[in-house]
């Protein structure tokens, strides 16, 4: 099977060095130093991150920059990628309060680097770790219980400032709504459902087409609508001296009811515990507590929030199967593996099922 694509990294310096050019005609003398990317995991060259250096007015300028390039892959993860509707959302809510990087430019033409995408300020900090995850190893896991307590507290409240952002407010009309009638959540449903058919052996997962039975007979009606991080977890967010510095990660944004946020971050973190089998870390605050602090800050019920953890167990369950098959495509298991039919998303889909009598 063939492999991801390589990015060039000397090609792809002259091509960055050629576009700051034309960005910022007021600069002279431009070089990158230490391009690379986030981490060695051997898949993505789509986020590069670097220092720009170069001259305007007399003195010399160096800005620490992340670039964010919309995935070249012949077996991607989604069906559908958008670096220009990240960029917007990331900045529209930076001047609306939540933490964010301050994003500086958007290109839309794919022949400069093969592809859309858009650049960014690195914000410096720590991020916490899904591999290993921060229950089992890492800098979070060493922390003191004492120091994990304020770190999920900051990483909550960023998120519940995107909870507080008014949905109606013009500035963020570029994010659409469902079309033909349906409530967000039944768009979402129709979105994972064509996601299945685009990217899974559905055959091979009868308990996710249960789930997603089930998500369709029990949806809710008239729920808030707001703005969806999507793909809300600590793994997402940057951290200084234990304070969320900043949200990002918004490929899975949407709008819906924010309780879907708090499942996904409670679900997601009961998948990195239950679903391998470790035991959650001393100092993070419960399940209850951390509803009740959320309900204290945006300012009302985590109505159906139960509907919404099978919601968002499902959804990574789905995910999780792509992912397989991802990693079957390119040879890293093997053609029979159960990866797609039983991982850590699934199991706690199981559960969820199982504790709601399906």
């Amino acid at each position: 099977m063939p492999g991801p694509r390589e990015r060039d990294l000397e090609a792809t310096r002259d091509e960055l060095v050629a576009w700051f050019g034309a960005v910022l005609p007021e600069g002279r003398d431009f070089r990158i130093e230490g391009l690379g990317g986030p981490s060695a995991t051997g898949f993505s060259s789509d986020t590069l991150i670097f220092e720009l250096h170069y001259t305007r007015d007399g003195g010399r300028i160096v800005e620490p920059l992340v670039v964010r390039i919309e995935p070249s892959s012949d077996f991607p993860v989604f069906p559908h990628y958008d670096v220009a509707l990240q960029f917007e959302i990331m900045r529209a809510m930076g001047e609306r309060g939540v933490p964010t990087p301050r994003m500086r430019w958007l290109e839309r033409d794919p022949g400069v680097l093969g592809a859309r995408f858009y650049v960014m300020e690195r914000v410096e900090g720590q991020v916490p770790t899904d591999t290993p995850p921060y229950h089992q190893a890492g800098w979070v896991f060493e922390l003191e219980p004492a120091a994990r307590t304020r770190l999920w507290w900051s990483g909550l409240d960023a998120m519940c400032r995107v909870h507080r952002v008014d949905a109606d407010d013009p500035g963020l009309a570029f994010l659409a709504g469902p079309s033909g009638g349906r409530t967000p959540i039944e768009a979402q449903l129709d979105d994972y459902d064509a996601f299945l058919d685009w990217g899974c052996e559905r055959a091979r997962l009868p308990r996710i087409e249960a789930a997603l039975d089930w998500l369709r007979s029990n949806t809710p009606r008239d729920e808030p609508v707001g703005i969806c991080w999507g793909d809300s977890r600590l793994a997402n967010q940057i951290f200084r001296d234990l304070d969320c510095v900043a949200v990002i990660d918004w490929e899975m944004v949407f709008r819906g009811n924010p309780v879907a946020d708090l499942a996904w971050w409670l679900t997601l973190d009961r998948c990195f515990t239950d679903g391998i089998g470790v035991p959650r870390s001393d100092g993070f605050p419960t399940r209850s507590e951390t509803v009740a602090r959320w309900q204290d800050a945006v300012g009302r019920k985590a109505e159906h929030l139960e509907y919404y953890e099978i919601f968002a167990a499902f959804r990574f369950s789905v995910i999780m199967a792509r992912l397989a098959g991802q990693m079957k495509h390119y040879g890293i298991l093997p053609p029979d593996h159960e990866m797609d039919v039983s991982n850590l998303g699934s199991l706690v889909l199981d559960r969820l099922l199982e504790e709601a009598g399906v």
